[in-house]
């Protein structure tokens, strides 16, 4: 087994910035290298793409930057230790049919069918971990669900450090009883998807610098704090509480380094959506975004089911991304999202924590 000494420690960061993994296109290699290079740790998302994406995503990293990344998993029902059992709820099949009679009007609207879907569709769960693992990924992170303590003590043999996104103390705990070398711990103003162990679970309000101090409390783990952190007076209060780092996801959608699409870019800047909501109305999890049309529109109607609302909105949201239309966009942000500007992701960084003077 590698030693403990050799894996990576949120302490080997120059500065204690990580950059959010943001799956669907903003978190592209060129803003993970630029984060790390900016002193922080940049991440990639690996969730809901392709095995062959995520090796040369890795690729692309390494050929652009010799410091730290992390890559993010999504973790499906089947491997999720904290999930119900893998049978089929027939009241949640009944649910996804009356949600895709529901969305088929926009459907024909945007010009898209909407897809069949598939419960048990696992993201390749298996081949990303064989893959992280056989690039040596720096740190691997897991949203969504809490892995099974064996996958933890496989990545840590192959020289990986590893974190699980957590929403409240008794998440963190059993993160902490599986393994996990650090916890991203997640706030209710964060942009994006919720990280709560399972998909039906509505996490608390709790604040984040309260959040943050109750998990010091009750663990002895590395903490991570996240969720809209949008400036530096920010960070410095959650570090207070007891983080021992940021994580920063909306400020670095409008950096020229994300792979935001050109409608997300325009609506966050726009002044058209001066409020965000969280929804389930575009993937079945709970996630705070822009209130666009589609949100005030499915919010009320949409079911928690993940994977399948995810893939029956996949086409819609595709569609209205490629004609500029942002109302039935999922515009991930948190409430903090018009502090995010058009400068380098460095800068970002930097705005949010500066290397203290040397001597």
């Amino acid at each position: 087994m590698t030693s403990t000494a050799s894996r990576f420690r949120l302490t080997d960061l120059p500065l204690p910035v990580l950059g959010a993994p943001m799956a669907g296109g903003p978190s592209t290699p060129a803003l993970a290298a630029a984060v790390t290079d900016a002193g922080g740790l940049g991440f990639l998302a690996a969730g809901n793409r392709p095995v062959a994406g995520v090796r040369a995503d890795v690729e692309a990293v390494r050929a652009l930057t010799g410091g730290p990344f992390g890559v993010n998993l999504f973790v499906p029902q089947a491997a999720n230790t904290a999930a119900p059992g893998s049978a089929v709820d027939p009241a949640v099949h009944l649910s996804v049919a009356a949600y895709r009679e529901a969305l088929e009007d926009t459907a024909r609207r945007y010009g898209v069918e909407l897809p069949g879907t598939d419960p048990a569709d696992d993201d390749g769960w298996a081949a990303k971990l064989e893959l992280v693992e056989e690039l040596r990924v720096p740190v691997v992170s897991f949203t969504f669900g809490l892995p099974a303590a064996s996958v933890l003590e496989r990545l840590a043999a192959a020289g990986t450090t590893t974190s699980v996104t957590v929403t409240s103390v008794a998440e963190a705990e059993a993160a902490v009883r599986v393994g996990a070398d650090l916890l991203t711990v997640q706030g209710p103003a964060a942009g994006g998807h919720r990280g709560t162990h399972r998909a039906e679970d509505v996490p608390g309000e709790e604040p984040l610098v309260e959040l943050v101090a109750a998990v010091r409390a009750a663990v002895g783990v590395p903490v991570v704090a996240a969720g809209g952190i949008a400036s530096a007076a920010e960070a410095d209060t959650v570090l207070a509480a007891g983080a021992d780092a940021v994580q920063i996801g909306t400020l670095l959608l409008r950096t020229p380094e994300a792979g935001t699409s050109a409608a997300y870019r325009a609506a966050l800047g726009s002044g058209r959506y001066p409020e965000t909501a969280v929804t389930r109305a575009f993937s079945g999890r709970l996630a705070r975004g822009l209130r666009n049309g589609f949100v005030d529109r499915f919010t009320d109607m949409a079911p928690a089911a993940y994977p399948q609302v995810n893939q029956l909105t996949k086409p819609i949201r595709a569609a209205a991304a490629q004609a500029g239309d942002p109302e039935a966009v999922a515009l991930w942000a948190s409430p903090s999202f018009a502090a995010a500007r058009e400068v380098p992701a460095a800068e970002v960084v930097h705005g949010i924590r500066r290397a203290p003077a040397g001597p």
